[in-house]
């Protein structure tokens, strides 16, 4: 209940939810897309830069294993996810294929806060954990539209493109190459650029969401209880499986938990552009509304202190 309180008190949740509020009360508060896109694209550089000097500092035999862990979770938990929407949620195969896309990448924010949220717990993390969210972002989609077994010509081909050519990736593993490259002492010249305004950047993105996510919540209640009930209970499973495997691989407390919040996310900026593209006949009421309306939100509330409080609990027991 105290990490629950300390995590909605955070500067971050506080803005998603006067986003909300924003919505809520009818005010004419408004983000520009021109705005939002530069900031989408700030906040992605930024975290690509940090993951990048986080491996240039660490040795590659402590990055192996999470590597491919994170890589065996991309795969399975879109395949779970599938399995779930179809036949717990009863939607149509393309449906539960491009929702379960989502749940198999990552959502870079639920990332960033749960970094915020492991440091307000005084909990360490590994450094080297937004070189996993580069990892974790392309598995997901790639099985999710697999799943959907859509025999149309360039489809996927393009969707793939779309994925690694998209910002998202691009940003990310161009910032880490950059990081990695440059190293600390040459990137501390940028930092008071990329590194020092962050958490207010942050701040001023997550207030946007918080408006986006309110204007969803018609969507969510018309999904029907069934697939508001998954949005909920699928980051929830993910979540502590990806936790488990951290402390498993011998991450640090803190870095378990990010990565439980990681892969119990899901995306809603790189899947959506390749589901878009490779599965047009799937409906974005369903797979944006869970992503952004449901699981995003629980995730800052419940999904992530829960994380953490399971971290601890598996150190503590194995240690």
């Amino acid at each position: 209940m105290e990490l629950l309180i300390q995590n909605l008190l955070s500067p971050v949740v506080l803005c998603f939810l006067l986003g909300a509020i924003a919505v809520w009360v009818k005010s004419d508060l408004e983000i520009p897309d021109a705005i939002y896109q530069a900031l989408s694209i700030y906040l992605l550089f930024a975290i690509g830069l940090k993951g990048g000097v986080a491996i240039a500092e660490t040795p590659l035999t402590e990055l192996v294993a999470p590597v491919i862990v994170t890589l065996i979770l991309g795969v399975v938990t879109p395949f779970s996810a599938f399995l779930v929407l179809k036949h717990f949620g009863k939607i149509s195969r393309i449906d539960a294929a491009a929702t379960a896309a989502h749940y198999g990448s990552v959502s870079a924010v639920t990332f960033l806060a749960a970094i915020e949220a492991a440091k307000a717990s005084e909990l360490p993390a590994d450094g080297f954990l937004p070189a996993l969210v580069a990892v974790l972002e392309v598995p997901g989609i790639i099985v999710g539209l697999m799943l959907a077994n859509q025999k149309r010509a360039g489809g996927i081909k393009a969707a793939l493109h779309e994925v690694v050519a998209g910002k998202s990736i691009f940003l990310l593993l161009g910032g880490m190459a950059i990081g990695a490259f440059c190293g600390p002492e040459k990137i501390a010249g940028i930092a008071p650029l990329f590194i020092h305004p962050f958490k207010g950047v942050l701040c001023l993105f997550l207030l946007e969401l918080g408006m986006v996510a309110a204007r969803r919540i018609g969507d969510a209640r018309s999904a029907g209880a069934r697939l508001i009930a998954i949005g909920c209970i699928l980051p929830l499973v993910h979540g502590l499986l990806g936790t488990t495997a951290g402390i498993l691989v011998g991450m640090e407390t803190g870095g378990a938990a990010v990565l439980g919040a990681m892969v119990g996310s899901a995306s809603y900026i790189a899947a959506p552009a390749a589901v878009r593209i490779a599965l047009p006949k799937a409906s974005p009421g369903i797979y944006l509304t869970l992503a952004l309306g449901v699981t995003f939100p629980f995730n800052l509330a419940i999904g992530i202190p829960t994380f953490i409080a399971f971290a601890r609990f598996l150190q503590e027991t194995l240690s």
